[in-house]
């Protein structure tokens, strides 16, 4: 199921929004061309028959008359322009690289003003080829099953059969912090959680994955500024 307001019937000017999506929607077509990309979450796509996806890191443009289908991962949000089937640069199915300053959840809709501009720097970005799929909610699931067990990058590239190093950079890309940033994140944020209901800090501690309870005192010292009895002092 898609939330989103329809374009005009005939796009004489480029129209921006933000919308939601999960599920499946059959193949289609448009008068008008899109160019889309991922601000949370991804959607797969088929595109002319193939397959493709877009993503915080990869956008498409669909242009004017091709037939796609898609199925989105739930709570995903994209950022969609509806352009018209004859403006430059819109008439050929091509992936590009979503550029940084435009990627993140934070994103703020465009109104009409900035549309053309906007799609001005998705169409000016460079194009990708075709690359292999990198499952985010698959990586989380599995760190967060085992939180407790030692994660370097390696274990984590592994889930995805990518090597360590090009793990790391397209786990950048896709979320703006490299594969350790983001799992002193995942644990602490399931520390905080654990204290606030009233488990013992040496508990938590070895349930997410810090050596001992000061390891995890310091953690949450420096990267939340917070302590173990603050933590306990707020409403579960």
């Amino acid at each position: 199921m898609a939330r989103h307001a329809h374009p005009p019937f005939l796009l004489t000017a480029p129209v921006a929004s933000i919308r939601h999506y999960s599920g499946e929607h059959a193949a289609h077509a448009h008068d008008h061309a899109q160019i889309l990309y991922a601000l949370e979450g991804r959607m797969e796509l088929e595109v002319n028959g193939r397959a493709a996806f877009v993503d915080a890191a990869c956008g498409m443009v669909v242009p004017a008359g091709v037939e796609h289908g898609f199925l989105a991962s739930p709570g995903a949000r994209l950022l969609v322009i509806d352009a018209p089937h004859d403006r430059s640069g819109v008439d050929k199915v091509r992936r590009f690289a979503v550029p940084g300053a435009l990627r993140g959840a934070q994103q703020a809709p465009v109104d009409g003003g900035d549309a053309g501009n906007r799609l001005d720097d998705l169409l000016d970005a460079p194009r990708v080829i075709a690359r292999r799929d990198l499952d985010l909610a698959h990586v989380r699931e599995q760190v967060t099953r085992h939180l407790h067990e030692d994660w370097n990058t390696r274990r984590m590239a592994a889930l995805v059969h990518l090597s360590a190093q090009r793990f790391h950079l397209r786990w950048l890309e896709l979320t703006g912090k490299t594969p350790q940033q983001w799992l002193r994140d995942l644990r602490l944020d399931a520390a905080e959680v654990a204290l606030a209901r009233g488990e013992s800090l040496e508990t938590t501690a070895l349930r997410y994955g810090y050596r001992s309870a000061s390891a995890l005192a310091f953690a949450l010292r420096r990267d939340r500024h917070v302590g173990a009895r603050d933590l306990r002092r707020k409403p579960a």
